[in-house]
């Protein structure tokens, strides 16, 4: 199974529509798509900076940012399967689906190491390839990527969250982070 983070900045981008058509047509019964959180999570950060509230707050409205986004996604490729925890994600793969992340179940009462600005879609896409035994850890980001960073030169550089290394540093499943324009290249290799 192959986890594909794809990033909320793509939300305005041709490029989803195309990630999402080539994922569910090669990776059914094989692909989780984490949503990102765009736009919906950028509103968040106004909102907390206006109210000042919490980061637990901020936390589960980020995580409704990203199941608008799984939404949105499912609305722009209808056969995708909207899963919000890890039996529905295993039932859609083993009826040969896609299924997209909605993370819902992560919503918190209290603080913890999750519920802060350093943990993004990027670390729940880590931490949900953990949880599900992933073989692969995909994260599509809109931007153009330096060549041979490391993954700490890529949070230094603000392209993945503060934590995603911490989080896949002892990762049994493979990690990558593609262009949005490597979508001929991926689709390939998932077939």
């Amino acid at each position: 199974m192959w986890v594909v983070k794809l990033g909320g900045s793509l939300s305005h981008d041709p490029a989803l529509r195309e990630w999402l058509t080539r994922l569910w047509e090669v990776g059914g019964g094989r692909v989780v798509i984490v949503p990102g959180g765009g736009d919906f999570a950028d509103a968040v950060r106004q909102y907390q900076r206006e109210w000042r509230f919490d980061d637990l707050a901020a936390h589960n409205m980020c995580l409704l940012a990203m199941a608008q986004y799984a939404i949105l996604m499912q609305g722009v490729v209808p056969e995708l399967v909207l899963a919000s925890n890890e039996e529905r994600i295993r039932r859609a793969l083993r009826d040969g689906r896609v299924a997209v992340w909605v993370p819902t179940d992560l919503m918190r009462t209290t603080p913890d190491a999750m519920t802060n600005w350093d943990v993004t879609s990027d670390s729940l896409a880590a931490w949900l390839s953990s949880s599900l035994n992933a073989e692969r850890l995909m994260i599509v980001k809109s931007c153009t990527l330096p060549s041979d960073c490391s993954l700490e030169g890529l949070a230094s550089l603000g392209i993945v969250d503060a934590r995603f290394s911490a989080y896949v540093r002892d990762a049994n499943y493979i990690v990558e982070v593609f262009s949005k324009d490597d979508v001929s290249g991926y689709a390939g290799s998932v077939a």
